[in-house]
């Protein structure tokens, strides 16, 4: 390597591989190390590196992996592989605990920040007894007054409506076929026939017959 400026990233990259100890592509390690070598350098001093044997290669397909060279790593024995393994498995079952720890936590900091706060829950408070005198003020009004209407008359006045709504609407009913009669042999439109005849409709006082 003459350039400089490839010995510097020579020196980078092959530092990057033997702290992380895994296979990359080029395109992996020009990401990581932040584009801080253009993906070209990237590229050639990572075949130049594996052609010193500094570092190993694997072509896959049309892709190229490279890795550290193990042989430079202490052999690890299977006792203290089981060891790593184990302590690996401790720590994910930590980190799980941690997590839902934490969703439990932000739930709650949720649920106290969507709280009201005591200022807010005496004000509530003030208004909701105010609103629950006065309706009892006004209950109490209702039950001293003395102009209520009896459960007899109540029903009176009930029946007595039903009879006269059937009423307006046979009336209606009547007149409607009376109307049309006329104006079946009458020169002129059924509003200038209302017109002429002087009647007036529901519809004019934008009323009808309710529902019984």
């Amino acid at each position: 390597m003459s350039k400089s400026k490839d010995a510097g990233a020579a020196k980078a990259i092959l530092n990057y591989l033997n702290t992380q100890n895994r296979p990359y592509s080029a395109v992996d390690i020009f990401s990581n190390l932040h584009k801080e070598f253009g993906k070209t350098v990237v590229v050639r001093v990572l075949e130049d590196l594996a052609k010193d044997g500094k570092i190993k290669e694997k072509v896959y397909g049309k892709q190229k992996v490279y890795a550290p060279d193990q042989s430079q790593f202490p052999t690890v024995d299977e006792k203290e592989l089981k060891s790593m393994e184990e302590k690996i498995r401790q720590l994910n079952g930590k980190l799980q605990q941690s997590q839902s720890d934490c969703r439990k936590y932000d739930s709650e900091l949720h649920a106290l920040n969507s709280a009201m706060t005591t200022e807010e829950a005496k004000t509530k408070l003030a208004q909701v007894s105010k609103e629950c005198t006065q309706y009892q003020e006004r209950i109490d009004k209702l039950k001293s007054a003395d102009n209520h209407v009896s459960p007899e008359e109540k029903d009176k006045i009930y029946k007595e409506h039903k009879v006269y709504v059937k009423e307006w609407r046979k009336r209606k009913r009547m007149a409607t076929d009376i109307t049309n009669a006329i104006l079946e042999g009458y020169p002129k439109t059924k509003k200038m026939l209302f017109e002429d005849i002087g009647i007036e409709t529901d519809e004019e006082y934008s009323v009808a017959p309710p529902n019984i």
